[in-house]
């Protein structure tokens, strides 16, 4: 039987590993392998920064892969959370009761919408952040302007 909370916890937790596709369908699910590539890529990428500067292009382009994986599992973690008793039970506890408990929403459950909510939010516009901010300050090197057109004429 497949706990609702329990799943969102673990989406949560280590949704990036794909811990959660593994608690909800089993160990050969396609998806896992794929999330832990993304991860560890995305991690490969802050280690580069943190070793080579954050000047370093491969970085800012492997930085943003962890925090959309993460970003995305936050909301994975949320429909999660939303999901009806109905819904939850007939999906991942086919042989249980439509009105089994597993998939009811408790406090935890509530506690844990709240976390994804703001962790997701958080990391998908930090995520955003660096990388626009990565990519012009790339488009500025490239151009070979310091300063602003505008900036100049105020000077």
């Amino acid at each position: 039987m497949k706990n609702k909370t329990i799943a969102l916890w673990l989406t949560l937790a280590g949704g990036p590993l794909g811990l959660h596709r593994i608690y909800l369908r089993g160990r050969y699910d396609a998806l896992c392998p794929v999330l832990t590539t993304a991860t560890l890529v995305g991690l490969y990428g802050v280690y580069r920064a943190r070793s080579l500067g954050v000047d370093d292009q491969l970085s800012w382009l492997l930085i943003p892969l962890l925090g959309f994986t993460m970003a995305g599992c936050a909301l994975n973690a949320i429909v999660y959370g939303l999901m009806s008793t109905e819904s939850w039970n007939t999906r991942f506890n086919p042989s249980a009761p439509v009105e089994s408990p597993q998939g009811e929403t408790g406090k935890l459950t509530v506690v844990g919408l709240a976390v994804a909510l703001f962790l997701g939010t958080t990391i998908l516009m930090a995520s955003l952040a660096f990388s626009f901010q990565r990519y012009f300050e790339y488009q500025v090197e490239a151009t070979g302007t310091e300063t602003l057109p505008f900036k100049k004429a105020a000077d």
